[in-house]
């Protein structure tokens, strides 16, 4: 997403790996002294998982990825407490007036933040930030700040609890999908002290409304960086269990150019040696919804009954994939992915007074029944999170696809890449590929004549690429059949995304029953052949006139490329890969050139960036040639080497690529809203889909002996590897359900019904 963001900020962009000093530590202490309360549901499965564990839930670390910054990237997440898919996230804030809100090194906090940012490059929106404290204190965010022992923090998804030192409050937040519980106890020794609760209410239209009766204050937190209508807000409510002494507003010192910094800042007091609770609710409706999710999800619910029933949640959804024969530290890097992978894209919707759902429509301004999911890259996502969904909850990727049509139905477009709203960021209308991805799968909950009215629309007319809906350049493409260099930038990304968009749209129309509009499209969609230069055998970029963009250098990063060079979108034809490697010379030609982008050095030009950006840096940082897998354009070249007839090289680098890239601690680079998390959790099962839009999968090289994927309607599949293990890399054969299974494909029809995927694994090719 960084690519359209660069071109706005001089070379900030998105994108590591190396070891972090500190963070394993604190992560080993987290681990170490998880609540009894993460157990829930996890006995039937006591057996399979390494005796440090109570539950998958308590080998999750939510600090993986967030010790980043942005010159490198290890993640670029946040530590999120929320139930999975949750509406809203709650974090820890270390640095107010930035994206990079939470540093772990960092020893003090300002607060505990309700956020909704799917990525510091697309910053937050509709966020507060709550500090309980004792004592006279200045408001401030840096003034207020207080110490805390990392390594004694408890930060797991269903609770984040910590000691604020200054304050001398033990502090604990507990999610549910639209609020939380917030308490803060004093030690005896602050008896004499007030105690109170501090929030910044950002965004310069905001309110607050305090009714002393109710013992709730209302406000508003209009703040945003946009994707949003004018009229949006998020409204919150904070109930008490106690009256307060006093409540008053102040007014927050600006900072010039931050649209984030609080406007207002309020803060509640109550008598010397108070326990504070706070009922916190959110809505993107109105104070009265917002009042409506804080009884229904909260009540008067005691912090025990809610901590219990989130880490049952949890644990329910982590078991849908169930792994043997992991190491400890196999199975906390894969329960964490799994985490991640559960977090976004968020509900947007909200249950009335009769429990129907609807929504505040980011796309049209008013609120709208039905299903509405926000924030999410589909650039990023749509070539594993998606097929990750398929699989594993493929009732609620009906449910968000829906949402997408829903947006459609809005705001007359399917969107770019919601944030939460309309928004530009990144190439492409990948949106096509999630779909077809469906269709091709027969995942169901979706209105598919809609879907397609939508697809084929930003595909033939022209739309407000800037303004977050429809293709770039749709117009030349259509005259020319590629994007011209000297009239697109990132001329060659464009090129071969709306190709593979074509594919899809296809797989799409054929379903609809639109023939004429299939052949169409599947013409269309070889569109890339006209950007390929046999003279170099890459993807070159082409003016109008024909000519071919001078000079070449396969090592010079954007345009007409994105977040790469020619290097990382050499194989940008998924839907075509052997007429691809035919035109490379062959198989054999085509294995010697993914081979020599894993042997030669990661050099790097930074072209029209003009500075060194973290993606380059990231790619450096690790001795994997020109494979970057810190970005996901190149997340599914290894696995092209099995259709170039070496699944050996396949297996021996999807094998070195989770065991040297990703950890309990960090990813090889951004982490992008389940993106990295799904490449790790499919691989970690023995495939991967190469083409998102044909429903099959490129086997790899399994992590686990066994692994049980919990199917819905009380189906399991089991993958098995027996006797796996580190050195045991290569796969000798794979059966089917007792069946060999020829070639390097496995059909996605036979992971939705009962079945057992075995593979026989060797220390040799």
């Amino acid at each position: 997403m960084a690519e359209i963001i660069k071109e706005q900020n001089s070379g900030s962009s998105r994108r590591n790996f190396l070891k972090t000093s500190g963070l394993a530590a604190i992560a080993s202490t987290l681990v170490s002294e998880r609540t009894a309360h993460a157990a829930n549901g996890a006995d039937s499965h006591q057996e399979n998982r390494p005796t440090a564990f109570k539950s998958a839930l308590d080998a999750v670390n939510v600090l993986q990825g967030t010790d980043s910054t942005p010159a490198f990237s290890r993640g670029n997440t946040l530590p999120i407490a929320a139930l999975p898919f949750g509406m809203a996230h709650w974090t820890l804030q270390s640095q107010a007036n930035s994206p990079w809100m939470f540093n772990p090194t960092v020893r003090r906090i300002q607060g505990l933040r309700c956020t909704h940012q799917l990525s510091p490059w697309l910053s937050d929106y509709g966020h507060a930030v709550f500090m309980p404290f004792s004592g006279d204190m200045d408001p401030e965010a840096g003034a207020r700040a207080s110490s805390y022992r990392p390594e004694d923090a408890k930060l797991t998804p269903y609770s984040f609890q910590l000691f604020l030192l200054r304050y001398r409050a033990q502090v604990e937040l507990i999610p549910t999908e639209r609020c939380c519980l917030l308490t803060a106890e004093f030690e005896t020794t602050d008896g004499l002290k007030t105690v109170g609760l501090a929030f910044d209410v950002p965004g310069k239209d905001s309110v607050i409304k305090p009714d002393a009766i109710s013992r709730r204050i209302l406000f508003t937190s209009t703040a945003n960086a946009g994707g949003v209508p004018e009229n949006f807000a998020t409204y919150y409510v904070i109930e008490f269990a106690e009256h307060w002494d006093s409540f008053e507003v102040k007014q927050a010192e600006a900072h010039q150019g931050s649209r984030q910094t609080p406007e207002q800042i309020g803060v509640v007091k109550f008598k010397a040696g108070a326990k504070i609770q706070a009922r916190i609710a959110t809505s993107f409706i109105s104070f009265e919804q917002a009042q409506l999710n804080l009884e229904k999800e909260l009540g008067s619910r005691s912090p025990a009954s809610l901590r219990d029933a989130a880490a049952a949640r949890w644990n329910e959804h982590l078991y849908r994939i169930d792994i043997e024969g992991a190491s400890p530290e196999q199975y906390r890097t894969f329960y964490s992915c799994m985490y991640r992978a559960l977090l976004f894209p968020r509900m947007w919707h909200e249950p009335d007074a009769d429990g129907k759902m609807h929504h505040f429509s980011a796309f049209n301004g008013k609120v709208m029944p039905g299903l509405m999911y926000a924030d999410h890259g589909y650039w990023d996502v749509y070539r594993a999170w998606y097929p990750f969904m398929s699989i594993a909850f493929p009732e609620r990727l009906g449910e968000i696809l829906q949402a997408w049509v829903n947006a459609y139905n809005e705001g007359g477009w399917l969107p770019q890449f919601p944030a939460p709203g309309y928004r530009a960021c990144m190439t492409g209308s990948l949106i096509d590929s999630i779909f077809a991805d469906a269709v091709v799968k027969g995942i169901p909950g979706f209105d598919l004549e809609a879907a397609y009215a939508g697809l084929k629309k930003h595909a033939t007319i022209k739309g407000n690429p800037d303004g977050g809906y429809g293709r770039v350049g749709i117009e030349d493409y259509l005259k020319f059949n590629y994007l011209p260099a000297d009239r697109i930038e990132q001329s060659v990304a464009e090129t071969v995304d709306a190709a593979y968009g074509d594919f899809c749209i296809a797989q799409v129309a054929k379903a609809a029953g639109h023939q004429d509009d299939y052949n169409s499209f599947m013409k269309r969609s070889e569109n890339w052949r006209n950007l390929f230069d046999a003279s170099v055998k890459f993807l070159r970029g082409k003016n109008q006139d024909g000519s071919w963009l001078t000079p070449f250098d396969p090592f010079t990063w954007g345009s007409p490329y994105v977040e790469g060079s020619a290097w990382q979108h050499r194989w940008d034809v998924p839907h075509n890969i052997p007429a691809l490697m035919e035109a490379m010379g062959g198989k054999a030609a085509s294995a010697e050139a993914l081979e020599k982008m894993l042997t030669t050095p990661p050099i790097f030009n930074v072209g029209v960036y003009g500075q060194e950006i973290h993606e380059m840096s990231e790619m450096a940082a690790v001795p994997f040639g020109q494979y970057a897998h810190s970005n996901q354009p190149s997340h599914n070249l290894l696995y092209l080497l099995a259709h170039a007839g070496r699944p050996d090289i396949t297996q021996r680098w999807v094998r070195k690529t989770m065991d040297e890239l990703y950890s309990p601690d960090q990813f090889a680079g951004d982490e992008d809203t389940g993106s990295m998390a799904a490449w790790y959790i499919l691989s970690a099962l023995g495939f991967y889909p190469v083409c998102p839009g044909k429903a099959e999968y490129t086997l790899g090289s399994p992590l686990f002996s066994r692994a049980t994927l919990r199917l819905p309607g009380s189906k399991t599949f089991v993958i098995e590897a027996p006797g796996n293990s580190p050195t045991k890399v290569f796969v000798r054969s794979v059966h089917l359900n007792g069946q060999p299974l020829a070639g390097s494909t496995l059909a996605h029809a036979a992971l939705t019904k009962e079945g057992t995927l075995r593979f026989e694994m060797s220390a040799t090719t």
